[in-house]
């Protein structure tokens, strides 16, 4: 699984889309063209007054083809940077365990909400962990199904006989 580093490649994953959602958490998934990839690997990305990634394709922006992932977990959800980094390190390890389920796809998770410092009162304490994970778990869960419905082949049309 590979991350994603820059802002054109997050910005080019939320334009994908929104897959799933729960109450604290999105999951936005830019699909990757495998055909593509390699002719992608060679182009050199434009810089300049128009480079933004609807003009330079999203290909340019991921090289290889593989499961791409990236955590946005902004301040005004999580006060605390202990927060944010306990949060971030859920994601990529529950992205580790749904990686294979997959498909090729640029992925970004976004915090959404704030959990309730009332609530969750240290800010890595286990509740809140087990909350976010929970909550993770479900959000990839929905989308790996999704993606594994529509990546299934339709059933063949019966033919009427005369």
């Amino acid at each position: 699984m590979q991350r994603l580093k820059t802002r054109p490649q997050f910005q080019a994953a939320m334009a994908g889309g929104t897959v799933s959602r729960t109450a604290h958490f999105a999951l936005h998934r830019l699909v990757l063209d495998a055909e593509n990839a390699a002719a992608a690997v060679t182009r050199i990305a434009p810089t300049g007054p128009d480079s933004s990634p609807s003009a330079q394709g999203s290909q340019a922006l991921f090289g290889v083809s593989d499961v791409w992932l990236g955590a946005m977990v902004p301040k005004r959800w999580a006060k605390r940077a202990v927060t944010r980094n306990t949060i971030k390190r859920q994601i990529y390890a529950v992205a580790d365990l749904f990686e294979a389920r997959l498909p090729q796809a640029a992925y970004v998770v976004r915090l959404r909400a704030t959990f309730d410092r009332k609530q969750f009162l240290s800010a890595t304490s286990d509740p809140l962990k087990q909350a976010v994970r929970a909550e993770l778990l479900q959000l990839f869960g929905h989308a790996a199904r999704r993606s594994s419905v529509a990546h299934a082949p339709a059933p063949a049309a019966e033919q009427v006989a005369p």
